[in-house]
């Protein structure tokens, strides 16, 4: 029986210990798979490598006579501070333990050591000594060991040099010969490691910031090498290997793609994968250079020498497409990881047999064309990441420095290659393996060549892709790289479709290749528009330099919640691209496509155009004035684009630099697509100049007079686009009949622009805009479906009946126009949603009748209006304007924009849930209300975008009280909306609100929690709900804005709070509101002023908690001189609370919202 026993307690422990091994210490985090193990210290991290039991995750070597009270202090706190065991001279040993066994134990019970190889550190017997069993360790167990040289030269230290030379003269005259001679061979090794170099010299980093990297890096690598498997030349490759992994591990994933340009790292990622996986698979194979070996040796042979590795049989033949039997039986029975690398047709993919392999086989695919993974049948595609900044200098260092950290005399230099390479890993070794040893003269060489040319090595890799391509998609892309890069997606689309058939198509496959992105321009076109209506006071010149003009242009009021896409390549890429150009001819002109700067000017200067020129791209600030011949297109017979520019922001540069050598007009060849020219020098276009192919026309500041003659009838059937903004010299606009296809017009700035043909013919246009054109009196004639019209600045001074026709507009401007009536047919537009007649004299505005069903109008910004018979030198009185009750009856009105309406008596009936309303210093304001009928419903619409509330009647001191109330009312109306909306979990619409308005109390029946001064206490009712509840403030602050105009961006409310629970704990919490004033500093505000705010973040779920405490700021952000500005003081402050049940259910139904 006590055998038994003891055999049971022997095979209890076995399992225990087997237990221990299998478990997985992985822990999903926010950044992915962590292989963190699952204990209180995060960083307890055991080694799995030795059988010795390990006490410290790091051992610290070092010279104490160099850096124990300054550098090894600092780094050795740093570490600890992050919960690491660090083992440190004597200090965690034993007492009675000998130095020399300790260090001993102390280097075998450590992860991980760390070098500080200091100039005298080499002196040191003893730390000679324990170099040798630390490097003894790493070449027999995998101990990780990095070396920081502090203060010395790596070079000497791996060439025995500096300092060091004298330090092993003295062992060699005092020691064994073979024992000093075996310290040298490792004190040599050490220098050939990769770690950090601190020079020390004024022009180096901060140690902090090195100490900062260093113990990133070193938890970092502990937490790699728990998994057995550490890759000493990766870097940033961790979590999209995990990524890998998690994907592996899910069963429905058979086959996994790896997606990405070239030289990314997805071979990098697919190796190590199958490294840390293959152990699980009985048959596995890394298949490199698919392609490149089909290519060479056939598919059929390839695959029989998979089968021949998977199955272990030599000699396997198969010559048919079809694997057949009793392979195809063999396989089933197999669990198969395979990696088929660099693959470029689906058929490379089926005809090895994958279909084939048993139950709980992955195969994981590497291309460069997303469509070869789909087509494929992937079940899932991952798309490789470029590393991110860190990581890349990381990597760069190891390959330009053999270390972690650049040099820092290169430092800056570096920077500039990893931001060339755009975070590339192919191209960061390339670049950095070509830089190691070599001077600063050589860098900056390398930059300054890199800027035209590519570096032919990465160049190759990447031309493999362009080689793949059609004879289309190679003339597409090599536009897109010297002539669209940056563009509007929708330009070149329309653009290059009229060159190639099927552009569309071949753009998506060059994007499915890695050889062309798409993406979305940091801001929407709603975004640009309100930028665009803040320039008006601008100078023309200031608007033209905004970097998105193009998009200004394109605007499309039906798109202005949606970010236009772009079209992007990555600039190794574009430059392999200008490489390919640039040899097929050493001749300029005899190459397909020009846009080096001074090539260009010559072919121009000289006229030494051809017929092989399809393409001409000039910065004009790169060149000094330029005389033209008419004649000077005139060879050029094939040229296709012609892109003459200015760069944004250039500011006094931007001045004409093509100058016509005599009067008249520039002859051009018919074939044209594009012709962008700023600052066109001729008068007109050449009257021999057939636009038939042309597709946009922009010539912007252009000494134009007349686009052509009006007696040449012209075939515009291509033109989609016409931009002649700031023509001065622009009188009249021909007759566009035949332009069935046109969308955009726009004349802004052509100040001498007296007439308009009809437009109404044009069945296409959509976009017209003649801001600035004084001289316009009368209304232009246009299509049904016109939806963006820009009147903004111009003599127009009626809105005709015949507005009623436009059924399809959505966006009329006509600020600091000279409108004085407009008809009541206005209210007849459907699709109205932006409406602007702010500084107009208008005298009368007409009622706005809309059938409730249907309401669409959601923005008005009411007429520039005066006080009552207010004189004016040399100007007539103006009576006051009052608003009809009617015209703010629409339940998806989101936008009133009426600041500085200052005539403005009434504002009555409006819908109670909108968006933005803006009547800042409309003096004469006396009331406010908001609708009460059908709240419901028009909450129902009221929460579409993310945008805040904001509530805007600063300086309107003549609102009644019962404004002041109904303000105050619809106020915390929006918050008991926003309140219910969270109770819901719904995640859309409004998070937030900003309500502002004169006055210096606050309503004691909003707000029951009253303080002065900026801060209050308050204790929170007992819950009487059945279940959980939670706690939501509304906050309200009597501030005095009276210099807050001295700030020179956002108005920033703050509060801090904080929540305690019964017994004693307590938690801190933080929310901000910012009141936009970049655009903003012509105004003025007077005296106190009451603010409402709100904001998601001041909605918690009740702990049980009993009291809340509030401290209130208003804080500035930077301010427009160089005097302080204090902060502005609260005086008042109070509080209300929401108890709201969390299963509360409201009217809100997301379900049936009609969008």
């Amino acid at each position: 029986m006590m055998l038994l026993i003891i055999l049971f307690i022997f095979l209890l422990l076995f399992l225990l210990q087997k237990y221990e091994n299998k478990r997985s210490p992985a822990k999903e985090s926010s950044h992915g798979a962590s292989l963190l193990p699952q204990s209180d210290n995060p960083y307890s991290l055991t080694s799995s490598s030795s059988s010795c039991q390990v006490k410290h995750q790091v051992f610290l070597s070092f010279r104490g006579e160099d850096t124990r009270l300054n550098f090894t202090s600092h780094l050795l706190k740093a570490l600890k501070d992050t919960g690491l065991n660090v083992f440190f001279d004597e200090e965690k040993l034993e007492k009675g333990e000998q130095l020399s066994p300790a260090l001993s134990q102390g280097i075998a019970a450590s992860n991980l050591s760390i070098l500080v190889l200091s100039k005298d550190y080499a002196s040191s017997k003893s730390c000679l000594a324990e170099l040798s069993a630390i490097m003894d360790r790493k070449h027999t167990q995998g101990h990780i060991v990095l070396p920081i040289f502090y203060h010395v030269d790596p070079s000497h230290v791996r060439n025995i040099g500096g300092s060091f030379t004298t330090s092993f003269e003295e062992h060699e005259s005092k020691r064994l010969v073979d024992e000093v001679k075996g310290w040298k061979a490792v004190f040599a090794e050490v220098g050939k490691l990769k770690g950090w170099h601190i020079g020390g010299g004024k022009f180096d980093r901060p140690e902090t910031e090195y100490i900062e990297d260093i113990v990133k890096y070193v938890i970092k690598k502990l937490m790699s090498s728990k998994s057995g498997h550490v890759y000493e030349e990766l870097v940033g490759i961790d979590y999209q290997k995990d990524a890998i992994l998690r994907l592996i591990e899910q069963e429905r994933y058979r086959v996994i793609g790896l997606w990405g340009m070239g030289g990314i790292g997805k071979t990098t990622l697919a190796d190590v994968v199958h490294k840390e996986m293959s152990p699980k698979f009985k048959s596995h194979c890394f298949l490199q250079n698919v392609s490149e070996k089909i290519k060479n040796q056939g598919k059929e042979s390839l695959r029989n020498d998979l089968l021949s590795i998977l199955l272990n049989e030599k000699d396997i033949h198969i010559d048919t497409p079809l694997i057949g039997y009793p392979y195809r039986e063999r396989l089933n029975n197999k669990k198969v990881l395979l990696v088929l690398d660099d693959v470029s047709h689906q058929d490379q993919i089926t005809i090895m047999g994958v279909r084939h392999f048993g139950d709980g086989s992955k195969i994981i695919v590497t291309s460069r064309d997303r469509k070869v993974l789909e087509n494929g049948e992937a079940d899932q595609i991952y798309e490789v990441k470029n590393l991110n900044e860190i990581d890349s200098l990381q990597l760069f260092s190891t390959c330009a420095f053999k270390q972690l950290n650049p040099n820092a005399d290169f430092r800056d230099l570096s920077i500039k290659f990893v931001e060339y390479t755009q975070y590339n890993p192919l191209a960061l070794k390339v670049l950095g393996s070509q830089l190691y040893k070599r001077s600063r003269e050589y860098w900056e060489s390398e930059m300054v060549k890199l800027k035209e040319y590519s570096q032919p090595e990465i160049s190759n890799i990447l031309k493999r892709s362009f080689d793949g391509l059609d004879e289309q998609e190679k003339n597409i892309f090599l536009d897109i790289a010297i002539f669209f890069k940056g563009e509007l997606k929708e330009n070149v689309e329309n653009i290059l479709s009229s060159c190639y058939n099927g552009a569309k198509s071949s753009i998506r496959n060059l994007v499915d290749k890695c050889l062309l992105d798409i993406t979305s321009l940091p801001i929407s076109l709603r975004d640009m528009l309100e930028i665009r209506s803040r320039f008006l006071m601008k100078k023309a010149e200031e608007i033209a330099s905004f970097p998105y003009r193009d998009a200004l242009d394109n605007r499309r009021s039906s798109f202005l919640d949606k970010n236009p896409q772009c079209i992007s390549m990555h600039d190794m890429l574009e430059r392999m691209g200008k490489d390919i150009v640039r040899q097929e001819s050493r001749v300029p002109g005899m190459r397909s496509r020009l846009w080096n700067s001074n090539e260009v000017k010559q072919v121009l200067r000289h006229n030494k155009g051809t017929e092989w020129i399809e393409g001409i791209k000039l910065d004009m600030s790169q060149i000094d004035k330029l005389q033209l011949c008419s004649s000077i297109f005139k060879n050029m017979f094939n040229l296709k684009y012609i892109h003459f520019y200015f760069p944004p922001f250039i500011g006094k540069q931007r001045n004409k630099k093509l100058h016509a050598d005599q009067v008249g007009d520039v002859s051009l060849p018919d074939e044209l697509r594009l012709l962008c020219w700023e600052y066109y020098p001729f008068r007109s276009l050449s009257s021999s100049f057939d636009p038939k192919n042309l597709v946009v026309l922009k010539l912007p500041y252009g000494d134009m007079e007349q686009l052509w003659n009006e007696d040449n009838h012209q075939d515009l059937i291509n033109l989609r686009k016409i931009v002649l903004s700031n023509c001065k010299n622009l009188r009249k606009i021909p007759n566009l009949l035949g332009a069935v296809n046109l969308e955009i017009l726009c004349f802004n700035g052509c100040n001498s622009l007296v007439e308009l043909p009809g437009f109404s013919d044009l069945a296409s246009l959509k976009t017209l805009q003649l801001h600035g054109c004084y001289k316009l009196k009368n209304f232009p004639e246009l299509p049904n479906d016109v939806s963006f019209l820009d009147l903004a600045e111009t003599g127009i001074e009626e809105v005709p009946n015949s507005i009623e026709h436009l059924a399809g507009l959505e966006t009329l401007l006509l600020a600091k126009s000279k409108i004085n009536n407009v008809s009541c047919n206005i209210s007849k537009l459907e699709c109205l949603r932006y409406l602007d007649f702010s500084h107009c004299l208008v005298a009368e505005f007409p009622e706005i009748l809309r059938r409730p069903e249907r309401p669409e109008m959601q923005e008005l910004i009411l007429p520039y209006s005066l006080p009552p018979y207010f004189p004016l030198p040399g100007r007539r009185k103006f009576p006051i304007v009052h608003v009809p009750p009617k015209i703010l009856k629409f339940k998806r009105l989101e936008y009133l924009k009426m600041d500085h309406c200052e005539s403005l008596k009434l504002l009555s009936e409006l819908p109670p849930y909108l968006l933005y309303l803006d009547a800042h210093g409309c003096k004469s304001l006396e009331k406010v209300s908001f609708t009460d009928r059908n709240r419901d419903l028009y909450e129902l619409y009221s929460f579409y975008g993310e945008d805040e509330f904001f509530m805007i009647f600063s300086d309107c001191f003549s609102l009644n009280q019962a404004s002041i109330k109904n303000i105050e009312g619809n106020a915390m109306q929006k918050i008991e909306s926003l309140v219910k909306k969270w109770g819901c979990k719904y995640d859309y619409g409004p998070k937030s609100l900003f309500c502002c308005f004169p006055g210096s109390e606050i309503s004691a029946s909003k707000f029951e929690y009253q303080g002065m001064n900026s801060s209050l206490k308050l204790k929170i009712t007992p819950n009487e709900f059945s279940g959980s509840r939670v706690l939501s403030f509304a906050i309200c602050l009597v501030v005095d804005l009276t210099h807050c105009h001295k700030y020179n961006t956002d108005l920033r409310g703050i509060c801090e709070y904080q929540l305690t629970a019964f017994d004693g704990c307590y938690e801190k919490f933080e929310c901000e509101w910012g009141y936009k004033l970049d655009f903003e500093l012509h105004r003025k505000y007077m005296g106190d002023h009451v603010l409402i705010l709100f904001s998601d973040k001041l909605i918690k779920k009740d702990d049980d908690y009993v009291e809340a405490s509030f401290e209130f700021y208003i804080k500035k952000c930077y301010y427009k001189s160089d005097a302080e500005v204090d902060d502005i003081k609260v005086k008042k402050c109070g509080v209300h609370v929401y108890y709201v049940a969390e299963n509360y259910k409201g009217p809100i139904n997301p379900y049936t919202m009609q969008m």
